[in-house]
């Protein structure tokens, strides 16, 4: 009888590691998360995340209190997962420049395998805009121009090797001219440099939106695969011979090996904010919508998507040295 007590405690001390677990993903969340998202204050990807975040908390419990961290293209909250614990209080923004890293810089962390995926939210409505006093009344303008003064038109973008820098190059590839780029870390300043006439035109999502609005910038292209309800008039890349579309998705992830108790407890938050509707009217003031993948279907956008961008890389002679 005494031995199959003492067998029974053993037992019983073997499984008492495991409870912590098990109570972190009933109690979670039990104080704030934190949201690094990759652009500064003031921009269209700070609006509608702050909005998305306010909201998840009210679903949660408790406050999603959303950080700007800005620069290295928009790869700093993805490069903060590899430090954080994997507890679900530290989540991040995944823009796609996320998934090129490695193909340009030396990293010692895998953008598929080292975050979990929680859910993609939105994509960006993207295009080239020049400032409303500008020559350049037409694309056809801007791109005569750039051929007839290779690498004097200059243009800003929300950082290297972001997807406004990437496509833009791909776009002057393909039409043969060569441009000047100029690096910002995000919407905000971009407009800044373009009001201050730092630069002849600005590669952006539309953050430009109030600009135009306000008329002092003019929209040249657009580059969904269709018009823009809020600039009908103004062309897209297809419609003017390019065989580009570009929208972006981005999301939200947490460190590897987050518990799958707590990914779902934020999937679910997460999914309910996006469908509340200040969420939807934030994401509506910059042509943005919802685009929701689960966190399964998000690894596999993850997956395909490592893929991609390598090409491009590769296609734009960006890539590092080997």
């Amino acid at each position: 009888m005494r031995r199959r007590q003492l067998i029974q405690l053993a037992a019983s001390a073997i499984a008492v590691p495991t409870l912590p677990a098990f109570a972190q993903g009933a109690g979670f969340p039990n104080k704030p998360i934190r949201l690094q998202i990759a652009f500064p204050a003031g921009g269209p990807t700070d609006i509608t995340m702050r909005s998305l975040a306010d909201n998840a908390g009210k679903v949660l419990g408790q406050p999603v209190i959303v950080e700007n961290k800005p620069g290295a293209g928009g790869t700093l909250p993805a490069q903060q997962l590899q430090s954080s614990p994997a507890d679900g209080y530290t989540l991040a923004q995944i823009p796609l420049g996320v998934f090129r890293l490695p193909y340009t810089t030396k990293i010692n962390w895998h953008p598929v395998n080292d975050i979990t995926y929680i859910i993609n939210v939105t994509g960006y409505a993207f295009g080239i805009a020049v400032p409303a006093d500008s020559p350049f009344k037409t694309w056809a303008d801007f791109v005569a121009y750039a051929k007839a003064n290779p690498g004097k038109l200059s243009y800003g973008s929300t950082g290297t090797l972001t997807s406004p820098h990437l496509t833009t190059e791909l776009i002057a590839q393909q039409l043969g001219i060569q441009l000047n780029h100029i690096p910002y870390k995000g919407s905000a300043d971009l407009a800044q440099a373009i009001g201050g006439g730092h630069i002849m035109a600005m590669a952006d999502s539309t953050g430009f939106a109030p600009l135009v609005q306000a008329g002092k910038v003019r929209v040249l292209n657009t580059w969904g695969d269709k018009r823009l309800d809020k600039f009908p008039d103004v062309p897209t890349l297809k419609e003017l011979g390019l065989n580009i579309v570009q929208n972006s998705p981005f999301g939200i992830g947490a460190p590897r090996g987050t518990p799958p108790e707590v990914v779902n407890k934020l999937h679910e938050a997460f999914k309910k904010a996006m469908e509340e509707p200040s969420y939807v009217a934030a994401l509506a003031r910059y042509d943005m919508l919802p685009m929701y993948m689960s966190p399964a279907q998000y690894t596999r956008f993850a997956q395909d998507t490592f893929a991609t961008e390598k090409a491009l890389v590769e296609k734009l002679g960006l890539a590092k040295p080997s």
